[in-house]
């Protein structure tokens, strides 16, 4: 992979560049909200569709010239009602969040009420922190798991819906590593007449590939991110029902964003194009596989690993039973240090600083796709362990780093055509 025209005119970019292909290379990239995408969506994102503004949707434009982003948008439409079966898709929306601000804008007023899950025990920060534009503009409270199992507290949720009477609640997660159950979750809705929002920006392509039940179809509103589970182009997605979709198409454009990155558009339709061929299927399945075997992993060498395991991509460990004095950011920079790259999290419970957290998060969908199997996560789990073990023994740090200097060259990225499977 090299840019030379990066090199001819900014030397300092293109060195940088340059160096973050390296990285992803000479490390093992766990954390869970990246993958990696094929060159034929890199491509893509890298192509003359960067010059075309495009505002409006296919057909009907506000400037002319727009007949091939036309054909490409309509392209990333059509494949991605055929991933998910929706009726009607947006694909414009430049990243999860903003996909869900479009289903926000669609049906609420300021100040209106959102039931979420709390950002310590797996939630998002659009899901109405206070941080955030959403918990800013809406009234939110928020529903918890429970403590001891680590699963979302179904009968809590509905006790909390009846009390709180939401307009909208929202499930879906980017730290919980268990299968949502969306019916039971609609039923809450249906209960108190409020909507349902589906967010599943983390298992995206495990929903796709139908290795997770799906909430289209369930929920009123399903939004999801393109670039994680689903190695698609970078952005988000938004899915409803032909009755919404005429208020989430005008929230989408112009009622929160102008025109769309065309070329990150075409890098989605790429990706779904990969994603319906049978061996996306193989890979999703992998990657709930290698999950379960890393998760296997932690647990036998005595992590607290959140809800027991993973039906997901993703696991979650509580550092405070194994190594109370060790925080997830100490964790986290032990195991760069060692070029494994995963994240500190927050926990259920969390008793730290969301900055310095208690726990720490690991994905598979990257390591997935340069080829590691059960066998090869059973071990990464072992290092994660002896680094955590021993964060301030550098040579044991060094240990590992060269084991995983080796794992890096058996699986390698981004050095041959065969790296990626073509669709035929």
């Amino acid at each position: 992979m090299e840019y030379p025209h990066v090199h001819e005119t900014d030397s300092q970019v293109a060195a940088a560049l340059d160096a973050e292909v390296e990285r992803q290379r000479d490390t093992l990239s766990m954390i869970a909200s990246e993958n990696h995408v094929s060159p034929a969506v890199m491509e893509a994102q890298g192509s003359a569709l960067t010059n075309k503004y495009a505002e409006g949707y296919p057909g009907e434009r506000y400037y002319a010239g727009c007949e091939n982003a036309d054909e490409v948008e309509q392209l990333a439409i059509e494949r991605a009602k055929e991933l998910w079966g929706a009726e009607h898709v947006n694909v414009q929306p430049h990243s999860g969040t903003q996909a869900n601000q479009a289903v926000y804008f669609s049906v609420l007023e300021p100040g209106d009420k959102i039931l979420s899950l709390d950002l310590n025990h797996g939630g998002h920060l659009s899901h109405g922190h206070k941080a955030n534009f959403a918990g800013q503009l809406y009234d939110v409270q928020q529903y918890e798991v429970d403590p001891e199992t680590g699963y979302v507290d179904y009968d809590g949720l509905r006790d909390h819906a009846e009390s709180f009477d939401p307009d909208i609640v929202v499930s879906g997660y980017s730290a919980y590593p268990r299968e949502v159950e969306w019916e039971r979750i609609q039923s809450v809705a249906e209960a108190v007449d409020a909507y349902h929002l589906s967010d599943i920006a983390h298992i995206t392509g495990l929903v796709a590939a139908g290795v997770h039940q799906s909430p289209v179809g369930v929920s009123d509103f399903v939004t999801g991110s393109t670039h994680k589970t689903i190695r698609a182009g970078r952005g988000g997605i938004v899915m409803c029902g032909e009755e919404h979709a005429d208020a989430i198409d005008a929230s989408v454009f112009p009622g929160g964003q102008g025109g769309p990155l065309m070329h990150n558009v075409a890098g989605k339709a790429v990706g779904f194009r990969e994603a319906l061929e049978p061996a996306f299927r193989e890979y999703a399945e992998q990657v709930v596989d290698n999950a379960a075997a890393l998760a296997e992993s932690l647990a036998d060498n005595g992590f607290h690993v959140v809800s027991g395991g993973t039906d997901t991509h993703l696991v979650l460990v509580d550092l405070r039973d194994s190594h109370p004095d060790i925080s997830g950011g100490t964790a986290e920079e032990a195991l760069t240090e060692a070029g494994i790259v995963l994240n500190g999290n927050t926990v259920p419970g969390e008793t730290r600083s969301p900055f310095d957290p208690s726990g720490i998060r690991a994905g598979t969908a990257g390591l997935t796709t340069r080829g590691f199997g059960e066998a090869e996560l059973r071990e990464v789990g072992d290092l994660i362990y002896r680094v955590v073990d021993n964060h301030d023994d550098e040579s044991v740090i060094a240990e590992v780093s060269d084991r995983v200097d080796e794992l890096t060259a058996a699986f390698p990225l981004y050095e041959g055509d065969d790296d990626f499977p073509t669709p035929e």
